[in-house]
């Protein structure tokens, strides 16, 4: 009797892009990928300049997104 009772599968809630774990990691990750290579390239001023804002932020953004839910 317990097979024809059917229980309602509950609702996973949808949640835009930026509030999803795993692609904003994935974004977070390339950032401080990016800054490294920034960071190491020996051609362009400008680059070397904003590497260490764009580790911060790649480093920060790992730390918050990581909280995040699945």
């Amino acid at each position: 009797m317990t097979h024809l009772i059917e229980t309602p599968t509950p609702a996973r809630p949808k949640r835009p892009f930026f509030l999803r774990r795993g692609p904003m990691e994935t974004i977070a990750t390339v950032l401080i990928g990016l800054g490294f290579l920034m960071l190491f390239q020996p051609f362009l001023l400008v680059l070397y300049t904003y590497s260490l804002v764009t580790l911060l932020i790649g480093t920060v953004m790992f730390i918050i997104v990581s909280k995040f839910p699945e």
